[in-house]
């Protein structure tokens, strides 16, 4: 078993990547550029797929997310964008991907589900997991870093990734 990466999707997202003993070896914020309509935010396949190609992992998990209530159309389509360009990267680079529902994740590192409190949450579990790369989770906007490593280690958990 070689080392996979966890991904948080969105624009503030971010990459993790583990070790298969649950080792955090390395953290990217999602790769941005304000290149689209009214400058919004895009997921920039290149620099995206630098990271993954650099990584060299064997497996993905990314976190599987929708449309979110009271979300407009131009939001819910940049979401979808973004899933669209990590699958595309991934499957390019020959990197399979395992997609991870909330719910289920946070269930599997021990995060209470809801949305209350669920970012620091993230960041608290990750610091405490790593305490010495708590560096990486100090500034508020650090959440997406700290989803991704959890998500990582959710898939670490599941049994067919030890396939």
């Amino acid at each position: 078993m070689t080392n996979i990466i966890g991904v948080d999707l969105g624009s503030k997202g971010a990459l993790a990547l583990l070790s298969p003993a649950g080792e955090l070896l390395a953290v990217e914020d999602m790769p941005i550029l304000r290149d689209g309509p009214a400058k919004r935010p895009n997921v920039n396949a290149p620099l995206l797929a630098a990271i993954i190609y650099r990584w060299g992992a064997s497996k993905a998990f990314v976190e599987f997310v929708g449309a979110r209530p009271g979300e407009g159309p131009t939001g819910a389509f940049a979401f979808g964008r973004s899933k669209g360009v990590v699958e595309g990267v991934c499957a390019a680079a020959g990197l399979p991907v395992a997609f991870i529902t909330p719910p289920v994740w946070k269930r599997a590192v021990g995060i209470p589900p809801g949305k209350d409190g669920a970012k620091d949450a993230a960041r608290s579990e990750a610091i405490r997991r790593w305490p010495d790369k708590a560096a990486l989770f100090a500034r508020v906007k650090d959440d997406g870093r700290a989803e991704a490593a959890l998500i990582a280690v959710a898939g670490l958990t599941r049994k067919e990734h030890h396939k």
